[in-house]
């Protein structure tokens, strides 16, 4: 699909809306009274015909003012063809004919809630991120999103509309995302990268898919975050020993490297000091015992052998 800008600015007036109060307010009025006093009874046909343009006008210029703030734009369409985006800030008249769609270009976030996906491996996850979005093409949200559900009787686009569209399509952008990672390492390739492990490659891959996937109704996301991953209910128990099972692992071998390294200097000290001499028999016995010290989860009960 084409996401090419279909956005351009409004060329046509834009009067400034004080300078129209006068014209309207002040003006007109002034003039529909001179020809009411002018004219009298003698002339009131007269005075009729050209007080009926001065009302038509009156009535029009009520109807062309808007107020525009910062970071907002409005769609101008007249009888159904675009005629431009104006962005200007201040307050203005323009051709009562022209519809004008009001959008806000202000930075939004949204908090997508938890869901369940599963991930490469097949284990179901829940998964949740933080989306900070705008409006980048106003073309495309006025012409390619459905007209209704963005209100299209209102001056003013229906946020809720705009924010439903980019939660559904962030949903179906992390569903994506998240199938292409595992959950945590699995003991087997342990540079492959997780979702655990990965947070910011992750992130950044999960902004650019929704981007792909926002562009064609003129959003963008600036930010996308997860903010909240875990093992869904079913399998979070049976998860949580599988991870206990490899932290006592791990520590076991801490615990060996360190008892081997031990004996092996306790050993090596006795020879060169020349403490005691012990044959093979001997050492074997020491090395088991301090191991079985160094190792045991529990205290050592000394025993002492008065007979040797």
């Amino acid at each position: 699909m084409n996401n090419k800008n279909m956005e351009y600015e409004y060329s046509g007036w834009t009067i400034n809306g004080f300078a129209m109060i006068f014209f309207t307010f002040v003006l007109i009025p002034a003039l529909i009274a001179l020809c009411i006093i002018a004219g009298g009874e003698d002339n009131l046909w007269i005075s009729v015909g050209l007080n009926i343009p001065l009302f038509i006008i009156l009535i029009l210029g009520m109807v062309g003012y808007f107020v525009q703030e910062p970071n907002e734009a409005r769609v101008m369409i007249f009888f159904g063809k675009y005629k431009g985006t104006c962005r200007k800030v201040g307050y203005f008249w323009v051709n009562p004919f022209m519809t004008r769609r009001k959008l806000s270009l202000r930075i939004r976030n949204m908090d997508i809630d938890p869901i369940k996906v599963n991930d490469k491996i097949g284990n179901p996850v829940l998964i949740g991120m933080v989306l900070v979005w705008k409006i980048k093409d106003t073309y495309r949200v006025i012409f390619d999103l459905d007209s209704q559900s963005l209100g299209a009787t209102s001056g003013t686009v229906n946020n809720v509309a705009l924010e439903k569209f980019v939660r559904i399509q962030s949903d179906a952008a992390l569903r994506e995302v998240t199938g292409h990672f595992a959950y945590d390492q699995t003991g087997g390739d342990t540079d492959e990268m997780t979702l655990r492990d990965g947070s910011e490659h992750i992130n950044e891959l999960l902004e650019r898919k929704i981007n792909e996937r926002l562009a064609m109704a003129g959003m963008e996301v600036v930010e996308a975050r997860i903010n909240y991953l875990a093992y869904a209910p079913e399998i979070a128990a049976v998860m949580l020993r599988r991870q206990q099972a490899s932290a006592i692992i791990s520590a076991r071998e801490k615990i060996v490297e360190g008892a081997v390294s031990m004996v092996d200097m306790a050993l090596s000290q006795i020879e060169t000091k020349g403490i005691v001499r012990l044959d093979e028999a001997r050492k074997a016995e020491m090395v088991s015992n301090l191991l079985v010290v160094l190792c045991s989860d529990e205290p050592a009960t000394p025993v002492l052998n008065a007979n040797s």
